[in-house]
């Protein structure tokens, strides 16, 4: 089921991305997919059982050989001494050659392992750093509509498209260098200067246990201080920070330069100077790039996955969502929806960072490695995309009014805190060994053992009451509801506002696979126990 979600990613790329860039020539694409699938079907249809039990163990003829091969279910190999296979061999005969079956299983295996291990990796690494171009070419020349930005592509092909977009994007000016040198800077500094107590990872699969300090929330609170500081101090000599969003194109061009370059450092790196047992390649580049060598890489002591997730993605994303608003204030003063959905986006961040110390326990930190996926994505893909609502507000204010506005605060409020209560409560659960109430309860608890690779036995706490009972991941909804109610001010003109929660709704469905198939494999029998007390994936009663 996890391989048909990844599968179905270039399908929502193709139905939904390249609508937008190239509107006229997708049904010509589908339907080139849609031919190449029934032949597909048709060919491994042949290897039903019982088209294959047909030929079992049966001499054949030359002709019937050569067409077998043809069509891929032979394979010849050694001259015969003119014998006929044995009742139990795997091989035919014509009298003169033997041919050996080629089985489903083995070339459904091999195709399986070329899309999820080559194909798809270096679909998403040639198309992604594109996207989030696409998407400020939209907001800035488009006037945030893709049906405008799908009109720039009907005359063109899509490279040549694409060419001509990226010909608008400037190179970094010095401004924007020195301010992301200096960003980089400061937050590594951080990480090493603020206190905070030592909190602990869970222990990994070869024994080792993460030690983190747990200084997010202090970082957090620093950063958006200085800021708002240095913005009214430097306003009276007119420098301001908006000019991050009026050179956008420059900032998106720095992030994906440094990232492509700094995944390909953690590649050499995590290859040849691993930091920890936790980290080995796979034998294919390409995969090794995009997913990476290690778990919990560090380097000069600083972690890597600390640096790029929270202290740059997180807070990067908080931090153009205060600029953005800088922006609309300077051309037309307050702008009510502008306020909702940065209000609502802060306090988000803001309950991420006090709550960063479960973040680590999390499937981003745990199980998926520094690579391209992981630090590309929180390097620019979050930037690029996640403030992408505020970006668009700038050059589209909607005056909403007081009721509409409040309606979308307390909404958005209350989904914040039934996220925040969710995660925290299975936190508690696990802290107080299930020795606690839940919804004034016992809470009803599966104490699921499992093994390390070095053999040592574990045990977690899987929690099937409260939030935790409704679904396997109920606290994904809250989320989705608030990214909508962080969307709504910009009202239903244009699909931009909402390009976010739609990227959200791929991202967490594929994740919820994600996770089932990881704590499958990890608990094993506590896992399908757990599953059979709370069947539903995300949706209670539908999914």
């Amino acid at each position: 089921v996890g391989c048909s979600v990844l599968l179905i990613s270039p399908a929502l790329f193709v139905f939904v991305v390249l609508p937008i860039v190239n509107f006229h020539r997708v049904y010509t694409t589908a339907a080139c997919c849609a031919s190449l699938a029934i032949h597909v079907q048709s060919c491994l249809s042949k290897f039903s059982p019982k088209h294959t039990e047909e030929i079992k163990n049966k001499m054949v003829d030359t002709a019937e050989a050569e067409q077998l091969i043809r069509q891929g279910l032979l394979r010849r190999t050694v001259v015969t001494d003119g014998s006929s296979p044995s009742a139990d061999s795997d091989m035919l005969s014509d009298g003169i050659h033997s041919y050996e079956k080629i089985t489903k299983s083995a070339i459904s295996q091999k195709l399986k392992l070329f899309t999820l291990k080559t194909l798809i990796p270096t679909f998403l690494i040639l198309v992604m750093p594109n996207l989030v171009i696409l998407i400020w070419f939209a907001g800035i020349h488009c006037d945030g509509n893709y049906s405008k930005m799908l009109s720039f592509f009907a005359n063109r092909s899509i490279l040549t498209g694409l060419s001509e977009i990226w010909t608008l994007v400037r190179y970094p000016s010095v401004p924007i260098i020195g301010i992301f040198i200096s960003y980089c800077i400061y937050s590594l500094s951080m990480m090493k200067i603020l206190p905070g107590p030592i909190v602990y990872g869970p222990v990994t699969p070869k024994g080792n246990t993460p030690v983190y300090t747990d200084n997010g929330f202090t970082f957090y609170i620093l950063t958006l201080t200085l800021f708002w500081v240095f913005t009214f101090l430097l306003h009276p000599f007119g420098i301001s920070p908006s000019i991050i969003y009026d050179r956008f194109d420059e900032v998106l061009f720095t992030l994906n330069v440094f990232s492509l370059i700094f995944c390909a450092f953690l590649y050499v790196k995590g290859k040849y100077f691993p930091t920890s047992a936790d980290s080995g390649s796979t034998g294919n580049i390409i995969f090794d790039y995009y997913w990476g060598m290690e778990l919990y890489p560090k380097v000069y002591g600083f972690d890597v996955k600390v640096f790029t997730n929270c202290r740059f993605g997180m807070m990067v994303w908080a931090l153009l969502v205060c600029v953005y608003a800088v922006k609309s204030y300077e051309l037309y003063g307050i702008v009510d929806s502008m306020f909702v959905s940065t209000f609502l986006q802060l306090l988000y961040i803001t309950k991420f960072f006090w709550w960063e110390s479960g973040y680590m326990r999390t499937i981003d930190i745990i199980l998926d490695r520094a690579g391209f996926y992981i630090c590309w994505g929180c390097l620019v893909y979050v930037p690029g995309l996640y403030a992408s609502v505020s970006f668009y507000l700038v050059s589209h204010p909607v005056n909403l009014g007081l009721i509409i506005s409040g309606i979308f605060l307390c909404l958005g409020t209350l989904s914040i805190y039934i996220n925040f209560a969710a995660d925290n409560q299975k936190q508690e659960v696990r802290h107080a060994d299930g020795n606690c109430l839940v919804w004034g309860r016992k809470p009803e608890i599966i104490r699921a053992k499992y093994h390390l690779e070095n053999g040592d036995m574990k045990e977690s706490i899987l929690l099937a009451s409260g939030w935790w009972g409704l679904s396997r991941h109920f606290h994904y909804i809250p989320e989705i509801m608030l990214a909508f109610f962080w969307s709504a001010p910009a009202l239903f003109n244009n699909l931009m506002p909402y390009t976010y929660l739609i990227s959200l709704l791929i991202l967490l469905v594929h994740r919820s696979y994600r996770d089932d198939s990881k704590c499958n494999n990890k608990y094993g029998i506590f896992w399908l126990e757990y599953c059979k007390k709370v069947p539903h994936k995300i949706v209670p009663f539908l999914f």
